[in-house]
């Protein structure tokens, strides 16, 4: 019982000082974070656990470890999942009160419990590889995965997703199943996405391409059940940035496609998992972070095979055409916070504070712009969290869980 109780005690305490470690770059120590940070709450059990068997067994060097250990892993589960006053900013004081019981009835009801529950009943249904879209005077198309609700009960509300991956790699469906399949539980119809990715195409492309998945969602609404007016964009990191952009300029003539200039591109909402917003201060870490950011730039129109892709990640250089010294405009236009005015969509941040690859601080600068601009915006930072905090056991999760009661209800509220 003695080396049970320092095996647990000793997990307990890594795990809570890997929470702390301030990392400079991806690297595997990155996924120990999100272990430790997804399973705190069941980490921080363990040293508890452990610190009893080693008072009872007089292992009295385990206790404080394991006292230590759990009592971080504990506060850093409550942090994630405090309750904030979001919703009341952006919505008003009733804000509760204008989602109803019927909506309310799928959501998550707290903000952190033992497990949640991610799988859809009955199974959605999953049209796979669809093709919504042949990019113009070319054979290209574009693919996305369609889920709906088997039962035909659905809210109206199309949920469009961008994956992450550096603008450079990553496709859809790539650790989202559990979240998809939670909104399509609450009626949503999900679009996930397969935009074209750099060098293949530069940004304004990439938002071509996600207008051009509103506008087919739009011309589709009465076949799925949705409400036109009711189109949600969404993305994780590299992803975010995109949905934001596509959000934010339904009528800029650099992100929009010649074919859709007089279409309705308009959205409701918009929801960022950790989407970088300032490209400009992002420059140089990132190039910094990238081992191979010496590597010559293959010509744009050049598609690149995800892992091999990889090389090229955080190269704002191929995405924006040159430095912020060599092409200032196009870092402008890149920035989300360029196109905030008063009919800019509602929008809900999820980020942490110790995120290696998106600061927070330009973010809560376009949630400041927003709110100026009297637009809906809801900011949820979540303490000592990283990027991708929702990708590893979002069913025990703090922060996940967390983020997926607020993007409940945000989706009720738009």
């Amino acid at each position: 019982m003695k080396i049970l109780a320092t095996i647990l005690t000793g997990l307990s305490f890594l795990m809570s000082i890997l929470l702390f470690i301030k990392l400079k770059k991806i690297s595997l120590a990155l996924f120990a974070k999100l272990a430790a940070a997804a399973l705190s709450l069941e980490w921080a059990f363990l040293g508890a656990v452990g610190a009893v068997l080693g008072w009872v067994y007089q292992a009295y060097w385990a206790v404080p470890i394991g006292v230590v250990g759990a009592g971080i892993l504990f506060y850093y589960g409550w942090q994630n999942t405090r309750s904030h006053n979001g919703f009341e900013k952006a919505f008003g004081a009733g804000w509760s009160d204008l989602i109803s019981p019927q909506q309310a009835k799928q959501m998550v009801k707290r903000r952190w419990q033992l497990f949640v529950n991610m799988k859809a009943s009955p199974k959605p249904i999953v049209e796979k590889d669809l093709a919504f879209w042949k990019v113009e005077g070319t054979n290209r198309e574009i693919l996305c995965d369609l889920w709906r609700p088997a039962n035909g009960n659905v809210s109206g509300l199309a949920f469009i997703f961008f994956h992450g991956s550096g603008w450079v790699a990553g496709d859809k469906d790539f650790g989202t199943r559990p979240f998809f399949n939670h909104l399509v539980v609450q009626g949503h119809t999900v679009m996930d996405v397969a935009y074209r990715l750099c060098p293949e195409v530069q940004l304004n492309e990439m938002v071509g391409d996600a207008k051009r998945a509103v506008a087919w969602m739009k011309d589709n609404a009465e076949k799925y059940g949705v409400d036109p007016s009711k189109v949600v964009l969404a993305g994780g990191s590299a992803g975010a940035h995109v949905a934001m952009l596509g959000a934010y300029t339904p009528n800029h003539s650099g992100f929009t496609p010649e074919i859709l200039k007089n279409v309705d591109l308009s959205v409701c909402g918009v929801v960022s998992y950790y989407g970088p917003v300032d490209l400009e201060a992002g420059y140089i870490p990132w190039r910094e972070a990238n081992p191979n950011s010496d590597l010559p730039s293959p010509p744009i129109g050049t598609k690149i095979e995800s892992m091999e892709a990889f090389k090229y990640a955080g190269r704002m250089d191929i995405l924006l055409g040159g430095s912020p010294e060599e092409v200032p405009d196009m870092y402008k236009m890149a920035a989300p916070i360029t196109h905030v005015n008063s009919g800019t969509p509602p929008t809900l941040f999820l980020q942490g504070t110790t995120d290696v690859l998106v600061p927070v601080e330009p973010t809560k600068a376009l949630y400041t712009k927003l709110v100026e601009a009297g637009v809906p915006a809801v900011m949820v930072i979540f303490p000592t969290t990283e990027h991708m905090f929702d990708f590893m056991f979002p069913q025990f999760s703090p922060p996940a869980q967390s983020a997926l009661y607020d993007v409940d209800r945000f989706l009720a509220l738009v």
